[in-house]
């Protein structure tokens, strides 16, 4: 399963908000969770992953989950996105 974000906080995805993306991803253990943006894809059950990403104001960043509760980790996810401010959802 997969939901598309487009960044809407200024600050884009630092430190603290992939903090509570991998927080939020962690909780999953049966379930595979990554971000893709770039052509990049990275696991979101690391904070240098997400950071790689280098995501900025404007970007799309497509959140994937697989495997065991992926429907429950996704809806998580998208509520970190868009309870944080942090993105919207891009269709």
């Amino acid at each position: 399963m997969q939901q598309t974000f487009k960044i809407i906080d200024e600050d884009g995805i630092h430190a603290r908000p992939a903090t509570a993306l991998v927080n939020t991803a962690t909780k999953f253990k049966d379930t595979e969770c990554f971000a893709e943006s770039g052509g990049k894809k990275v696991t979101l059950k690391s904070i240098l992953g997400v950071l790689s990403l280098d995501l900025e104001q404007g970007d799309i960043i497509s959140l994937i989950a697989e495997g065991g509760d992926e429907r429950a980790a996704l809806e998580a996810l998208e509520q970190v996105m868009v309870g944080e401010g942090l993105g919207e959802i891009h269709e």
